[in-house]
């Protein structure tokens, strides 16, 4: 019985042994102005600029960081650090009526990989980098 106890033990601390040796990969950083301006040029600004639709009814300006992070005449749209709650993510998942989904009138919405850019920029603090 001991001896049976014995390798019961050995077999888990090399278990647990593995499960600890696996490296976790860090994500690597999301730069505002190499990754999420591109992003905002190619399917914000026409509209998110002084004179755009979207600006004329939300007052939203995407045209800086400040002015993005200043958000709407209703309040800000990011939540540094958290992608879930921060209105940008909702409003380009789709997870909000479909009449104010972004981009606007885009056919198939905004690409999962571009989304998950904004995502991940905002859970890593949203930063001016």
């Amino acid at each position: 019985m001991k001896r049976f106890q014995s390798i019961v033990v050995l077999s888990l601390l090399m278990m647990s042994s593995w499960a600890v040796a696996a490296p976790q990969t860090p994500t690597p950083p999301v730069s505002y102005k190499t990754d999420v301006t591109p992003i905002i040029h190619d399917y914000c600004l026409s509209c998110h600029e002084p004179g755009g639709k979207g600006f004329e009814k939300s007052g939203l300006d995407m045209r800086t960081y400040a002015s993005l992070m200043k958000g709407t005449k209703f309040g800000a749209i990011v939540k540094p650090g958290d992608s879930f709650t921060s209105i940008l993510i909702q409003v380009v998942e789709g997870r909000v009526h479909a009449s104010i989904k972004m981009p606007y009138g885009m056919s198939g919405g905004l690409a999962k990989d571009k989304i998950g850019v904004l995502k991940k920029w905002v859970d890593q603090g949203a930063k001016d980098n």
